[in-house]
């Protein structure tokens, strides 16, 4: 059924901080969360030991590459509802929920294959054999997860576009915790278990991300019952299939030409030494947790945008625009002052003094950490931009510019300094933050041109 869209009215920008507040706040700290689950395998694995860090690093940056690019169409989701909510249309979050489903399941028995032969692959990249061998023994088990994690991503992007993010936050947070516990349990072999290591954590990741998406589904039937969210799911919807298909998959390759540059790091990385990868694993862990921040702020302004589409109300966008890289200019700085500032107390999160290659690790995660810090401001802003964009469905025009961005400039960039130039791991990540830099610039002018001129959305 559709209903007439609520009238809206002027809002102060004390008014826009609280609403940004009610909304963001749960998102932000359902991301702290969910990316705690990946920062404890790493702090504890680090404290296992170096190789299983290593392993750890390599074996993440390969699963999100491929989980993300298939998250586009969770992603694709979010404007489509948030849209149907400023109209009061209440028919179009089962459609965009059923349908975000469907391609999501079609992509992880796709994606499958990547996952069961990781160990050819990553040895084909030129890693080390060893740690080729460990991230593939991590993958084969969390490669599973595909499955429950995508189906996590639709029913989030479901339950936040309706701004419903309490229960997400509660039940992320419940989640680390978890995966904190049975990380304790079956990594070091404590309370009598055995001592599994690598294979430990990923037992207990892919235990939390399935239990996480089976309370979102209970919450789902018994919180939003006149929704009837998976009322006949067996039965295709190719209309909207077919909508968010189109939306989803640009979305899907601006996230991978971002996460795939982060990933080509992790592989380069790996060609210089074990020890180098460790470290790039802690300052992309610490980089990553801030980022977090900035995808919540993300998520905000493709709600708030796409409500405002909803009720054609241009100037409520704009003005909520502004405040919210306003925002996201502010928590950047935050983040740098603390790379500046406590360096080796960040890092030593991660590392037990005990293990004989510390002050190698440290040495070179500080310096990381450094140029970690410089990116901060860029990436916060071409996260808030694609949150824009995406709030107005404009997915095309991203995601060519983030394939520029990050593969024609930011990828070779890291290879030259690093390789050519012999800088080694600091080189590459000048290359990251030359592309974060560039599609963070063009993302920006992209909004302003495209949201003002664009009349006929409004």
């Amino acid at each position: 059924m559709t209903h007439a869209a609520p009238p809206s009215t002027p809002m102060t920008s004390v008014g826009h901080i609280r609403a940004i507040a009610i909304l963001g706040l749960p998102l932000i700290g359902g991301h702290v969360a969910q990316f705690a689950i990946g920062l404890t395998d790493a702090a504890m694995l680090g404290w296992y030991s170096t190789a299983a860090l290593a392993a750890v690093t390599l074996a993440s940056s390969y699963f999100h590459a491929i989980f993300l690019f298939g998250a586009g169409f969770a992603f694709a989701v979010l404007p489509l509802v948030a849209e149907a909510a400023g109209r009061g249309d209440s028919r179009m979050a089962r459609r965009s929920n059923r349908m975000g489903m469907w391609l999501s399941m079609l992509y992880g028995a796709l994606a499958m294959p990547a996952f069961l032969w990781a160990e050819p692959i990553l040895r084909t990249l030129g890693q080390d054999p060893q740690v080729a061998k460990d991230a593939a023994a991590y993958l084969s088990v969390m490669g599973w997860g595909i499955f429950p994690a995508l189906a996590v991503m639709v029913l989030k992007s479901t339950l936040a576009a309706q701004e419903r993010t309490q229960v997400v936050l509660w039940m992320t947070l419940a989640a680390a915790g978890v995966n904190a516990a049975v990380n304790y349990v079956l990594i070091f072999g404590n309370f009598g278990a055995p001592e599994l290591g690598l294979t430990g954590a990923a037992i207990a990741s892919l235990m939390t991300v399935t239990t996480s998406g089976v309370i979102l589904w209970v919450y789902c039937q018994r919180a939003l019952p006149e929704q009837e969210l998976f009322r006949n799911f067996h039965q295709p919807d190719w209309e909207m299939f077919a909508r968010l298909f189109r939306l989803g998959l640009p979305i899907g390759f601006t996230t991978l030409a971002e996460v795939s540059l982060f990933t080509a790091s992790a592989f380069m990385m790996g060609w210089i030494s074990p020890v180098t990868l460790a470290a790039h694993g802690i300052a992309l862990n610490l980089a990553g947790l801030t980022f977090m921040i900035h995808l919540g702020l993300s998520n905000v302004a493709t709600i708030r945008v796409g409500n405002a589409l909803g009720r054609k109300d241009l100037p409520h966008m704009l003005r909520g625009a502004r405040m919210l890289i306003a925002i996201s200019f502010t928590v950047a700085m935050a983040s740098v002052a603390a790379f500046l500032l406590w360096p080796t107390a960040l890092i030593s999160l991660f590392l037990d003094p005990k293990n004989p290659d510390y002050p190698l690790i440290l040495t070179a995660s500080i310096t990381l950490l450094m140029v970690a810090a410089v990116f901060q401001l860029m990436d916060g802003l071409q996260a808030q931009a694609l949150g824009l964009l995406r709030g107005l469905q404009d997915t095309n025009v991203p995601m060519v510019i983030a394939v520029f961005g990050y593969w024609a400039v930011g990828l070779p960039t890291g290879y030259i300094l690093g390789f050519v130039f012999d800088l080694g791991g600091v080189g590459v990540w000048i290359g990251l933050v030359t592309g974060l830099s560039l599609v963070g610039a063009l993302l920006l002018w992209r909004f302003w041109g495209f949201a003002v001129h664009r009349t006929d959305l409004f």
